[in-house]
């Protein structure tokens, strides 16, 4: 057996692919066109999915109650869905709080290209651009989170499903046609 295994991806575009990607580039559009009511949509939305995923953790967490990291993954339960809890009870402060954790993390995200472009050779102002322009956004929604808590979860979820609309419409889905376990060809 080999240990240098190749593997290949290819691109593939069906009619569902390209049905799908259209409703895709129109929600985003819907989207974009409120994203007041995306936001709320999206606080509601990461807040069940907090609770539902913090109870499942936490009923996970028995599984290894013998091997290891049962308490861990408890706490980490209990919180996440605790986490959820709050974010469902008041959204307005749900919203707040994920945006300023965006804001974070376009900072975060931003400081650290801007690090990795001095590691490279090709693309170096590009990268230097791009984390400037991702510190300087993050830094207004940090300085101005409550001008930005009613937009950005709905202007970020309107780009996501519109780029992923456009990237079905153009490119398809990536299917993996050969590497260890290649699956079947299609008839």
């Amino acid at each position: 057996m080999s240990d240098n295994v190749s593997v290949t991806v290819e691109r593939r575009r069906s009619g569902w692919d390209i049905a799908l990607g259209i409703l895709m580039v129109i929600g985003g559009f819907v989207i974009l066109g409120d994203t007041v009511v995306a936001t709320v949509v999206s606080v509601f939305l990461i807040g069940w999915t907090a609770v539902v995923a913090g109870i499942v953790l936490a009923v996970w967490s028995f599984s290894r109650l013998h091997t290891g990291g049962f308490w861990w993954a408890l706490i980490g339960g209990v919180v996440l869905a605790l986490l959820g809890v709050l974010v469902l009870q008041n959204p307005g402060r749900g919203a707040l709080w994920i945006t300023v954790l965006i804001g974070a993390a376009f900072v975060a995200g931003g400081v650290t290209r801007m690090v990795v472009a001095f590691s490279i050779d090709t693309g170096r102002w590009l990268f230097v651009f791009t984390g400037l322009l991702s510190v300087l956004l993050g830094g207004w929604i940090l300085v101005y989170p409550v001008a930005a808590t009613m937009t950005v979860l709905g202007v970020l979820l309107g780009v996501q499903v519109l780029v992923e609309g456009i990237t079905l419409l153009v490119a398809g889905r990536p299917r993996l046609t050969s590497g260890p376990n290649p699956p079947a060809a299609a008839a």
